[in-house]
């Protein structure tokens, strides 16, 4: 049995409510382990108790702990401060910087039940959707050199550089070899190489790292054009696909409309270091946002939050068969009918409580 040791940063918006389903959820299927965790502001609420949105109090938790489960930032009422100091930005950016999480995996998954859910016609995903996004995410223009310089002319140039090593390659294809070696060995690789240097020397080495080092896997290569284009025509093709930093923004997102509502949809952001037990640090998190519109109204769907924490079990504290259980526990609920309103179609819709229920009482 294990002290299963974490940081809860549950933040702004319905990122509170969602937290508070998973943790129930967690203390269910965790019977035996320990859940030893702390809650810490961040974001917004952080803004508004400590003056800034990631405090030192909540970073110095997060460095004792073994993973990060993170909620969601950000909101109107913050929309007035500098760029630099609203939630979003002063919060989860320096944490993926911090702890080095270059490694985002992003599941892909729509129940075939919930097809309607998708803009997709049925007929393109009759049985669903199952792939996975892995975007390399510490790296690339998002962390590159900026610049604004007023020019002699009255003109305003600025610039955002994209650079990436060899080694940052390497590590991301890694992670997504192996997630491919967990399903069927079967991988994309997403770049411009003919248009970018950045991506000539990414096709370069992904190729060489995953000819050498993985034989067994069937790799191959699109431009991000074709890829986004791929994705919305028949999203099944692929099965693991992994890119650099921003063209992984823009997949993901895309591939999150595709597979329908955003409170289905987890995210595991691993690190480079290991934890306390050997396994890798992470901040897992729902891919939607705050979505202030519905927050305190008891409405928001938990099982984004819910299988986060199922990703949590299973890359930063090795419980793989724990994590089944919740992510067999959440699909059991839904397929039967139980489903807030972002996914009822026609069913009576239940509230964010209830949903959870119907996953624990699954466990």
């Amino acid at each position: 049995m294990a002290n299963l040791k974490f940081t809860v940063l549950a933040g702004d918006g319905i990122g509170p409510e969602v937290m508070e389903e998973a943790l129930r959820v967690l203390e269910k299927a965790c019977g035996g382990h320990t859940l030893d965790y702390a809650k810490c502001d961040v974001g917004g609420a952080a803004i508004d108790s400590c003056g800034k949105a990631l405090p030192q109090s909540t970073l110095d938790k997060c460095s004792e702990a073994d993973a990060i489960l993170f909620g969601s930032v950000g909101g109107p009422k913050w929309e007035h401060l500098p760029p630099n100091e609203q939630p979003e930005r002063a919060a989860l950016l320096p944490l993926r910087k911090i702890y080095k999480l270059f490694a985002n995996i992003r599941p892909g998954l729509l129940y075939g039940e919930l097809s309607a859910a998708s803009p997709l016609k049925s007929e393109r995903i009759p049985n669903g959707i199952d792939i996975v996004c892995i975007r390399e995410l510490t790296g690339g223009i998002y962390f590159g050199d900026k610049s604004v310089e007023n020019l002699p002319d009255g003109n305003v140039r600025a610039s955002d550089t994209m650079t990436y090593r060899t080694d940052e390659i390497i590590r991301i294809a890694d992670v997504a070899a192996r997630t491919a070696m967990s399903r069927s060995k079967k991988l994309c690789s997403i770049d411009k190489a003919n248009v970018l240097q950045t991506s000539v020397l990414w096709r370069k080495t992904v190729s060489e790292y995953i000819s050498k080092n993985y034989p067994e896997i069937a790799l191959t290569h699109l431009y991000v054009d074709n890829a986004a284009m791929q994705l919305a025509r028949d999203p099944n093709q692929f099965d693991v696909f992994f890119t650099e930093n921003m063209f992984g923004d823009i997949l993901s997102d895309e591939m999150a409309v595709i597979c329908g509502s955003l409170g289905m949809l987890c995210s595991a952001s691993l690190g480079v270091s290991k934890n306390s037990l050997g396994f890798k640090f992470g901040l897992y998190e729902p891919a939607g946002g705050s979505a202030p519109d519905i927050a305190g109204k008891g409405v928001a769907n938990p099982c984004a939050q819910i299988l986060s924490a199922a990703l949590m079990l299973r890359y930063s504290f090795g419980l793989d068969d724990v994590a089944k259980r919740i992510e067999s526990a959440v699909r059991g609920a839904v397929c039967s009918g139980i489903r807030t309103a972002d996914i009822a179609f026609g069913k009576a819709p239940v509230s964010t409580r209830e949903m959870a229920d119907a996953v624990i009482e699954r466990l």
